[in-house]
């Protein structure tokens, strides 16, 4: 049975958060904004300064440089065989003598590119060889798409007898990064005590890099797997494995490999780095929004807590990236509907960075185009009320602006989202023969592209799958199901596993700050509440005619929209609320110290049973930690 502590929590943070909105609800019915004095430049009435301050500065780079510290933490190992003994077809063999003969009590090996199962032989005198045959057939030693950049046990026969030499024979082109054998006594085997054969050496040349056992931190999980595998395959110029999305979350990725090679550190590099960078981002947008450096600080501060945020950009897959595009593309959107008419050159800039950001977006993953899906409604409802609020001999002034704004936007978000769109397939042309400055404009190049997309839409339609993890659209907004993306048990009593899904106090809260900006937008006709929903919407209505497979990460995109909600209604309570330090203090204090509870199953800590019972079993059944 759960503890009655695993009951309360849950409860408690709810009845927290109901109150919380029930007060801020009350007093935006009854407070008028309080004033502070004349309105200044680039200020408001209220005393709220949309001006970036040194203040601003310090708490975002402060808030930014902490997170970064937590994030990259523990992000896994920076080491990992790097050079490889390439078959270049099957049956060709690898040979490695051992110093004397010995009984051989296990085979840990890293595996590179291309799949096949591979043939083990022992010989006692380099002669007589017998292969290794188990019940089901094969040697014990495979290499399948789930066991690539990583290190996989090898599965002995355990009354082998004493050997001098072990042949690796390829069952196809692929590639073996490391091997290391372990003796009669369990130990490993030292490197001087191997002799490799002429051409082997990649085999032994790296022992130092051999773990105790696989783990997350030393190899690939989950959907890495396909992606850190894909950004490899570009960077060498060969046809991808995963090209059921975009090609520029992976082309990002794979600047990490190039920095800190194919390692665990390497190719989660880049995810973590803008997870970090989305925190200024979405600061900028926040005190744009609200004009307060507390407002900005604390929602900045929320969504650097969030489980979400952590765990999905601590993992070698494209979502990072193509949220990092949509805080971008609806930053710079936000910029350009707020900034004054008159000033066109900036309205300008803006509007080209908020289409350069969904180009960017949509080339990384097909979740930006729902995104920008949103734009287009924020635009047309901004000229909208442009045209209604205008004076009646200005209407003509505004109309003529609307049309040239068309074309503005033709350019912005079709035409550049286009050509960055069909750019981003640069990497895949070398595997097909589009080599050198000019494969863009090779006719074979532009059918690479088509066909991919082709692919990609007949395989996320008619996509049919299960899976133990799965959650509909619905279990999202109270963040009943997450999705566990790793479960190891050391066999000490204690549990490392860890999953995505949101802080209850982002997903509760957020919840019920949406639902009354949603209120807000009806009844008052706020813009800022009208440009939330939207973009919240936008990311969330696809998913409800979706239905195929779904996971929990697909509510990342959301989950900036729920912080800027959020951000609304700490700045609500900043003009309102003689009391707001309190207010926003406590919800974020209780965001951070949830972080700090559930941190082991978000990082992938060792934790007890007792620890996951009384903490953090909210859910019994769709909780799996």
């Amino acid at each position: 049975m759960l503890s009655n502590l695993t009951i309360i929590f849950p409860l408690a943070v709810a009845l927290f958060i109901l109150v919380w909105t029930c007060r801020w609800a009350r007093i935006h019915a009854e407070a008028v904004p309080r004033l502070k004095g004349p309105r200044k430049a680039g200020g408001d009435h209220d005393g709220a300064d949309r001006r970036f301050t040194k203040l601003d500065w310090i708490v975002m780079l402060a808030l930014t440089a902490a997170y970064a510290v937590v994030g990259f933490v523990g992000l896994g190992s920076t080491k990992a065989p790097q050079t490889y003994l390439h078959y270049e077809s099957g049956n060709m063999y690898a040979q490695i003598e051992l110093a004397q003969p010995q009984r051989i009590t296990a085979l840990r090996y890293w595996s590179g590119l291309n799949t096949a199962d591979y043939i083990l032989e022992f010989s006692p005198d380099g002669e007589n060889w017998t292969d290794q045959v188990l019940e089901d057939g094969t040697s014990g030693m495979t290499q399948q798409y789930t066991q690539l950049f990583r290190w996989n046990d090898a599965t002995l026969n355990a009354g082998g007898g004493e050997t001098r030499y072990i042949r690796i024979i390829s069952g196809a082109e692929q590639e073996l990064g490391e091997i290391a054998v372990y003796g009669a006594d369990g130990q490993l085997i030292p490197a001087d005590q191997l002799i490799p054969a002429p051409g082997c050496e990649a085999l032994l040349d790296e022992q130092d890099v051999v773990p105790e056992k696989y783990t997350y931190k030393n190899g690939t999980y989950f959907d890495e797997i396909y992606h850190a595998r894909t950004a490899k395959e570009m960077i060498d110029g060969i046809w991808p494995y995963e090209i059921t999305h975009p090609p520029l979350g992976k082309a990002i990725m794979s600047l990490g490999i190039r920095m800190f090679g194919m390692t665990p550190f390497g190719w989660r590099f880049m995810g973590v780095l803008v997870g970090v960078l989305m925190l200024p981002l979405l600061y900028m947008l926040l005190k744009r929004m609200f004009g307060y450096t507390a407002a900005a600080g604390c929602g900045s501060a929320v969504m650097a807590v969030d489980f979400m945020h952590f765990t999905q950009t601590r993992i070698a897959t494209i979502d990072s990236y193509v949220v990092f595009f949509i805080v971008a593309m609806y930053l710079f959107m936000y910029m350009w509907a707020s900034e004054p008419p008159e000033n066109r050159r900036k309205r300008l800039i803006w509007l080209g960075l908020a289409g350069l950001s969904f180009g960017m977006g949509a080339a990384s993953k097909w979740t930006g185009i729902y995104a920008g899906a949103g734009l287009g409604v924020i635009w047309l409802v901004y000229w909208v009320m442009r045209l209604v609020r205008a004076p009646k001999k200005q209407q003509k002034d505004v109309r003529d602006e609307f049309i040239l704004n068309i074309a503005h936007c033709i350019v912005f978000f079709v035409l550049v989202p286009f050509l960055v769109y069909y750019a981003s397939y640069w990497s895949y042309g070398p595997s097909q023969g589009f080599d050198g400055p000019f494969r863009l404009f090779k006719p074979g190049y532009f059918k690479m592209v088509i066909d991919n997309q082709t692919y990609m839409w007949n395989y996320h339609s008619g996509l049919v799958a299960t899976h133990p993890y799965s959650s509909k659209w619905y279990q999202w907004l109270f963040d009943v199901r997450p999705i566990l993306y790793y479960l190891e048990y050391p066999g000490d009593g204690t549990t490392i596993s860890f999953g995505a899904f949101n802080n209850p106090v982002t997903a509760w809260g957020g919840l019920c700050a949406m639902v009354g900006l949603g209120w807000i937008a009806v009844r008052e006709r706020d813009e800022k509440a009208i440009f939330i929903l939207i973009g919240y919407l936008a990311n969330l209505l696809p998913w409800v005619l979706v239905t195929r497979l779904t996971w929990s990460y697909h509510y990342f995109p959301c989950t900036v929209f729920l912080v800027l909600a959020i951000g609304y209604l700490f700045a609500d309570l900043r003009r309102r609320d003689e009391k707001w330090k309190a207010a926003l203090g406590s919800f974020t204090g209780l965001a951070a110290a949830l972080f700090a509870v559930f941190y082991p199953v978000l990082a992938g800590t060792p934790r007890s049973a007792g620890y996951s019972k009384i903490f953090l079993k909210w859910f019994t059944d769709t909780w799996p930690f």
